[in-house]
């Protein structure tokens, strides 16, 4: 059993506090800070939590597998980008979105609040951000922000997104039924709805970009809240994140061409459609990589047949139980199981072929496209894959060591009555560790469910704070930072970006907080 105290936890937290000192103090890249923070949690582990060269090793092999899943996504969505990008698309569909609308703000909120959750709805890991972020600069937003933005704005969708996978995970950790837990999940993250439209306005326009949306953030809002509850506590969640996704859009849409907002344009900007030698694809055949996209990963999904048949083939690698020299035990069991066909990344890399495929054959491409399509996707690849795979190689050795545990128990214990509040606040943790809202219900749902028995409160309430609280920790895990990034062309700036999203998240958790302990102690 690893003993607690102020020092030991302090230890633990090491390597977070390496990388948040120099990523939003000092504004290193991911790439930069990854590899150190990766390094203090070697030496801290070895040094003093009885890290063996069998646990390292094993670490690592699973941090491998992880990192595979995720640079599986990221390197097919920086393709998808330039094959989209090469054809003058991005332009048609940022000029479109204005002609829609010419309400900055409500062109942020349709993009990077609606459509990216409905994108985590279909599809996932990483896929929203490394989508829409693009389609934002390509509109004229400031690239931080537009990274930012989308990495707030998708974050409220994610436990109930990429087919409810988070959530299955609640289910699984805590041998709670779905039903039951279904309630207070879908009401934290309904609140977190509503914050995270909030809080990416105001990244982008401040309070006065708030006072100019206010209506559609709240109509915008209950339509996706709403939606999404009303499907999950009817055993309906694996598909409340998606149709919830859709509902915003629908919403934004209506709303867009309403008189008051149609034409109304913000001061000063222009949207521009990129002059290029050859024709310019029109609105429908600009979207037609992502339609192609959206139609591939819900087939995928929903039909059964076509979901086994692409998952036939996985990449597995079961993995003994390990013991730190300080009996910290990790036990047996599977690495990150990655399906060869069926991955989001695959569907990613279809949605490329085909809409590459198309768009030569209607003749948007000039000479020479794939060598600038290889060139683009690598020059923003490298660094990322760099900064990620450090960054999950971190997180798995401070899992291995018992470090992750032991800064939860740490917390759960000093805070007794006042848990609740801190609930949400540890499934951030555990999804800025390890960039998953999945993994950080599979290793704390089990704690939170046993501190919340111990002190006598309700274990529903305390397990939707958790992952309410993973969900939002999204916004802030390096990981997804470094994706979005990456197809933003914004590689060695993601210290910049998490200084936007690092304040809402934490804000918006805490509101989260406050209420799980308001509704613990008023019942």
């Amino acid at each position: 059993m690893l003993s607690m105290s102020p020092v030991s936890w302090l230890l633990a937290l090491s390597p977070i506090i390496a990388v948040l000192v120099l990523m939003v103090g000092l504004r290193w890249g991911g790439s930069k800070a990854g590899p150190i923070g990766w390094l203090v949690a070697l030496v801290v582990g070895v040094l003093f939590f009885g890290a063996t060269p069998q646990v390292l090793f094993y670490s690592q092999i699973r941090a491998v597998l992880l990192s595979l899943y995720v640079l599986y996504i990221i390197w097919m969505a920086l393709v998808l980008y330039h094959v989209v990008n090469e054809a003058g698309a991005i332009g048609v569909i940022g000029a479109s979105i204005a002609r829609l609308t010419g309400e900055r703000t409500l062109q942020l909120l349709i993009l990077s609040w609606a459509f990216s959750s409905f994108l985590q709805g279909v599809a996932g890991f990483g896929v929203p951000i490394a989508v829409v972020a693009p389609l934002l600069i390509g509109m004229g937003f400031n690239p931080v922000i537009s990274v930012a933005a989308v990495a707030i704005g998708h974050s409220w969708s994610v436990t109930f997104g990429d087919i409810a996978s988070s959530f299955q995970a609640l289910i699984a950790a805590s041998g709670i039924e779905g039903y039951d837990l279904a309630h207070w999940s879908s009401v934290f993250l309904g609140l977190a709805c509503f914050g995270c439209g909030l809080a990416a306005v105001h990244a982008y326009d401040g309070l006065r970009g708030l006072r100019r949306s206010m209506v559609p953030i709240l109509i915008m809002g209950a339509a996706m809240s709403v939606t999404q509850y009303l499907l999950a506590v009817n055993g309906l969640w694996s598909v409340a994140g998606f149709l919830a996704g859709l509902a915003g859009m629908v919403a934004g849409g209506v709303i867009a061409r309403s008189p008051f907002y149609r034409g109304r344009e913000r001061e000063g900007v222009v949207v521009r459609e990129k002059v290029r030698g050859e024709k310019l694809p029109g609105p429908l055949l600009a979207i037609s990589a992502y339609l192609i996209l959206v139609v591939l990963v819900t087939a995928a999904e929903l039909v059964a047949p076509l979901h086994d048949l692409l998952n036939r083939v996985v990449i597995r690698v079961d993995f003994p139980a390990v013991s730190t020299n300080l009996g910290w035990v990790t036990d047996a069991g599977p690495g990150r199981t990655i399906s060869v066909f069926g991955h989001a990344g695959a569907l990613l890399g279809y949605s490329c072929l085909i809409a590459f495929l198309i768009y030569r054959g209607t003749g948007h491409y000039r000479p020479g496209v794939l060598g600038r399509i290889w060139r683009g996707t690598l020059s923003s690849a490298v660094p990322s894959t760099l900064g990620i795979a450090s960054m999950v190689g971190m997180a798995m050795i401070m899992d291995h060591c018992g470090m992750v545990h032991l800064l939860a128990r740490g917390l759960s214990e000093s805070v007794g009555p006042a848990f609740p509040f801190f609930s949400p606040l540890i499934g951030m943790l555990g999804a800025f560790m390890t960039g998953s809202n999945t993994n950080s219900n599979v290793i704390f749902a089990p704690l939170q469910l046993a501190t919340a028995e111990m002190i006598g409160i309700s274990a529903l309430v305390v397990l939707g704070a958790q992952t309410a609280g993973g969900a939002l920790g999204s916004m802030l895990a390096p990981a997804k930072i470094i994706v979005g990034c990456s197809t933003a062309g914004l590689a060695g700036r993601e210290g910049e970006v998490m200084r936007k999203t690092l304040p809402y998240g934490v804000l918006i958790a805490a509101i989260i907080g406050v209420l799980s302990w308001l509704v613990v102690n008023l019942r």
